[in-house]
């Protein structure tokens, strides 16, 4: 070949190779229609969330399959290729995935710990006893293949190869929903974690008997005893990395082993050094704040956290507790960024494992 007609060659390769690193680049600031931003869209702080119109936001993506939006929040610095953390963020009964997303604000880690969170919003409302409009609840006919779409959507988006680990993480009935499908036929082979955010541990924490919302009149709701399925549940028949979070109020105590921990093989529960935030979370139940096992408006406090070390496989089991907490104050920033720091650290590779297999 010709030295100029290899030069012309080399420069042509040259600029369709950088147009292709381009695309790529862009690609990765546009994930499913969604253009990315840091800070996240559609945030809000403090009442000015009940007062703004942000917590109404359903979302900047689309299902395509049901037409329902959800909240994609993905690391803006990311270059093709990269390693990310994919998180499915559940919100509890009564709730909606911006409040949710604002509740456990793992978006704002986005950036620092490669982290994909998708903040879906439930379709159902159920109504309460005695009438009223009911509340959003997860229900399986209704919103389990929503939610198996957006895990479709972000593993074809990023790529099953650069999911570094999958957890679910969900709030109260998002918790007990997070429980209900971890170990399905869809998810059994994707999810590596489970994070549950006053949403039931693995081997339980006996609930506050006063447990729930306050009356009309904001006195405690009465004492009840829950079923024997809901204080004793059998280990779950698939493997998973599991914290557990829980506010102080709205238990008896933390148990101080874990049946999980035990199948794993983990030894026995260490306490790390006290997370303690001088900032406040961004939300509250701002309807009914006042009961403190239901939760009072955000504001600063400490943390305690225990993990059982050397488990079998690398697995993560651990129990966060926050002091002077209820059900429903969002958690503070440092303790947000301590329950990232031990998912991070945890082993992941399901769904890599799972593409590796399917080939």
């Amino acid at each position: 070949m010709h030295h100029r007609t290899l030069l012309r060659w080399a420069s042509g390769a040259a600029a369709a190779l950088a147009a292709l690193v381009g695309v790529s680049a862009a690609q990765a600031k546009d994930m499913l229609g969604v253009t990315c931003s840091s800070p996240p869209p559609a945030h809000c702080d403090g009442a000015a969330c009940a007062t703004d119109g942000s917590l109404a936001n359903l979302g900047n993506a689309t299902d395509p399959k049901t037409g329902r939006k959800f909240f994609l929040d993905y690391p803006c610095n990311l270059k093709p290729g990269e390693k990310v953390i994919f998180l499915l963020n559940i919100h509890g009964a009564g709730s909606i995935g911006n409040w949710q997303r604002h509740y456990f604000p793992a978006m704002d880690y986005k950036d620092k710990y490669h982290l994909v969170v998708a903040t879906p919003t439930a379709a159902t409302m159920r109504p309460m006893p005695g009438g009223g409009a009911g509340v959003r609840m997860w229900v399986a006919d209704a919103d389990d293949a929503h939610l198996q779409n957006i895990t479709d959507l972000v593993f074809d988006a990023f790529g099953r190869k650069n999911i570094k680990a999958f957890w679910l993480v969900g709030h109260s009935q998002g918790g007990a929903t997070s429980h209900r499908i971890v170990c399905s036929d869809f998810f059994k082979d994707k999810v590596d974690g489970l994070l549950s955010l006053s949403g039931g541990r693995v081997g339980r924490a006996e609930i506050n008997p006063r447990f729930g919302p306050p009356m009309p009149d904001g006195s405690p709701p009465p004492p009840r005893q829950l079923p024997a399925a809901m204080t004793s549940p059998p280990l779950p028949a698939c493997e998973f990395s599991h914290i557990f979070e829980t506010g102080e109020h709205e238990i008896v105590a933390l148990p101080t082993t874990s049946p999980l921990a035990d199948r794993f093989g983990c030894g026995p529960r260490v306490e790390k050094s006290d997370i303690v935030d001088t900032r406040p979370g961004y939300v509250w139940d701002y309807a009914r704040a006042g009961y403190p096992v239901w939760g009072m408006k955000a504001r600063p406090g400490t943390a305690h956290i225990w993990v059982y070390p050397n488990c079998k496989g690398g697995r993560l089991v651990a129990d966060v507790e926050r002091l002077d907490k209820g059900h429903t104050e969002g958690l503070e920033p440092h303790v947000t960024e301590a329950i990232l720091k031990l998912i991070a650290s945890a082993p992941g590779g399901k769904a890599q494992r799972m593409q590796t297999a399917s080939r």
